[in-house]
């Protein structure tokens, strides 16, 4: 896939009907030549549409008119350029919980928690959010995730959660303004909800903050899960993240988690992390699957705003 294809494929479908200035922002630049040749001096992992337009938006630049972004960015390349060579698109949203938390939920309790992909570890504490599913709420507390779910076997209660902890080429510190202002940067523009979820989330895990090592997920997996405690139900899960490891990697990390004691949830693009026997995805908008040690059980939205279940 070339730049241009991948930009005409994050506005056509991840942000379709969630971000219209994305959406346009993104086919303006697959069609601007200025722009794909400053891409194309970067390494394509890092020519990603979020990576660009979350370090525009850090560096205070424009995203809401397609002109004025080309001005911008063409004038400010060299400083965007070292940005987008050292971060990541570390989306840390809160949101996705409430797609993990029925299979979360259905676990041998209590459980210990690993994040692959960690980032600032806001995914660490589904038992202490709050979630709604329609007129369906379960738990207490402040931020409350909402989500559409069809089929899905919502649980009476939250899980219990023993231990938790997150692996993480560059883990991010919550009570760090300047990791918290890239989070926010790499959220949505039109998307006020998630920037108020993102400093509750954020004063949740402050309150107690998990434990983040740095590290790959293949090399550094098995030392981090053999610090859980031995009487709880290891959990490594991961959402949104694989796309951003190359496919022998990738490959190394699926045969290592089947491996590992306890359980391993995945919620990925089907293009990333195949299935065999999907049904068809709910809509033309961009699904993952969520997987139970390798069984697929749901289609969900890329913020946990939805999800379909087929399990």
């Amino acid at each position: 896939m070339t730049t241009a294809d991948a930009y005409v494929e994050f506005g056509a479908r991840e942000v379709r009907g969630l971000s219209p200035t994305y959406g346009r922002l993104a086919l303006a630049v697959s069609r601007d030549r200025d722009l794909l040749d400053l891409l194309g001096t970067l390494p394509p992992a890092k020519r990603q549409p979020n990576l660009l337009f979350g370090v525009v938006r850090l560096l205070g630049g424009p995203v809401d008119d397609a002109a004025a972004f080309h001005d911008f960015t063409v004038a400010n390349w060299p400083a965007i350029a070292a940005e987008m060579r050292v971060r990541a698109t570390q989306t840390n949203e809160a949101g996705r919980c409430a797609v993990l938390l029925p299979a979360l939920a259905a676990l041998p309790q209590p459980l210990a928690l690993l994040e692959v992909g960690a980032s600032a570890g806001l995914c660490l504490y589904p038992d202490r959010y709050a979630y709604r599913y329609g007129d369906r709420r379960v738990g207490a507390g402040e931020p409350v995730l909402d989500c559409a779910a069809t089929g899905a076997p919502v649980p009476a209660a939250r899980p219990e959660v023993v231990w938790r902890a997150g692996l993480d080429l560059n883990p991010l510190d919550v009570t760090d303004p300047a990791d918290v202002a890239w989070l926010d940067a790499l959220i949505w523009p039109e998307h006020t909800h998630r920037r108020a979820r993102l400093r509750a989330a954020a004063a949740v895990a402050a309150a107690d903050p998990p434990l983040l090592v740095r590290g790959d997920l293949v090399d550094d997996l098995p030392a981090l899960a053999a610090r859980a405690p031995a009487d709880a139900t290891l959990v490594v899960f991961h959402t949104s993240v694989l796309y951003q490891v190359p496919t022998p990697r990738r490959e190394a990390f699926v045969d290592l988690v089947r491996d590992l004691p306890g359980h391993w949830i995945a919620n990925e693009d089907p293009a990333v992390l195949p299935h065999q026997g999907l049904p068809d995805p709910p809509g033309d908008a961009f699904y993952n699957v969520l997987a139970l040690d390798g069984r697929p059980l749901a289609w969900t939205r890329g913020h946990g705003q939805g999800l379909v279940w087929f399990g």
